[in-house]
């Protein structure tokens, strides 16, 4: 037979060649071999448990380890609603008036003014405008960093209000306007957060960047038309032009971010 006849011609102590050892999979091969059959292509980078992403709602909001700054900023315009709804009409009114960034105060102590008008919420804590600066400036925060955005958010605030109180003042000045408008209630934070969020939509993917923009313009134009408070409405649609017009600057600063290994989330 064949098996015989092949068994009798191979030597009686001639070992058979030894097959030579597979190398042991490296790490990543090891991985794509845990328990599943072995796949084709580049294996997938994975994670360690502490570098994964966290859940998508835990982003829209600060914490205090990833947006410090837009945490401590919140906290304390939590605070000061909290103070206001606890006090009586006259004695906030009179903090509000001390604090208000009309033309009065603005050619008196405009430092003091334009800071301290940013700590109230017009509306409290129920204002639309809340819920809009804690999700777009904890945004910002993440794709720019703290300092960046409450940069953007100080721009906004600062030129909007001159850019609605300058009018008035001149407005005065020839005679256009009482003297009563050189002490007309403003503040609140809601130019900032306009400029926020019209920075935020040039960081966004398109599909996302223009609905919102053409949402938030739209809400804007629409408190406009109703003619409540014509000037702060212009200084909403004004602040929203100045977060658009530092398009290239926050994506700058976002490319930036990025190249130092930050990654906007």
């Amino acid at each position: 037979m064949e098996r015989t006849a092949w068994a009798a011609s191979t030597p009686p102590h001639e070992p058979l060649p030894a097959a030579s050892p597979e190398p042991l999979p490296g790490p990543e091969v090891a991985v794509l071999l845990d328990g599943v059959p072995r796949q084709r292509g580049p294996a997938a980078e994975v994670l360690p448990p502490a570098s994964r992403p966290a859940a998508v709602p835990v982003r829209l909001l600060p914490t205090p380890t990833g947006t410090p700054v837009t945490f401590g900023y919140t906290a304390i315009l939590a605070l000061t609603s909290l103070f206001a709804s606890h006090v009586g009409s006259g004695p906030m009114h009179a903090i509000y008036q001390d604090s208000s960034t009309d033309v009065a105060h603005l050619l008196r102590t405009p430092v003091f003014v334009l800071l301290a008008s940013a700590l109230w919420i017009a509306g409290g804590l129920l204002s639309p405008y809340a819920l809009a600066f804690v999700l777009a400036l904890t945004a910002l925060e993440r794709r720019i960093g703290g300092a960046r955005a409450i940069l953007v958010f100080l721009t906004g605030h600062v030129l909007a209000t001159l850019g609605t109180e300058v009018p008035v003042g001149l407005a005065v000045l020839v005679g256009h306007l009482p003297e009563t408008s050189l002490h007309r209630l403003d503040y609140g934070i809601s130019f900032g957060v306009a400029a926020s969020l019209g920075a935020l939509c040039g960081l966004l993917v398109p599909w996302l960047r223009w609905p919102l923009l053409a949402l938030v313009a739209a809400t804007l134009l629409s408190d406009l038309i109703d003619f409540e408070d014509p000037m702060t409405n212009w200084g909403h649609l004004l602040a929203l032009a100045v977060g658009t017009a530092l398009w290239p600057t926050v994506r700058r600063w976002q490319r930036e971010g990025t190249s130092t290994g930050a990654v906007p989330v």
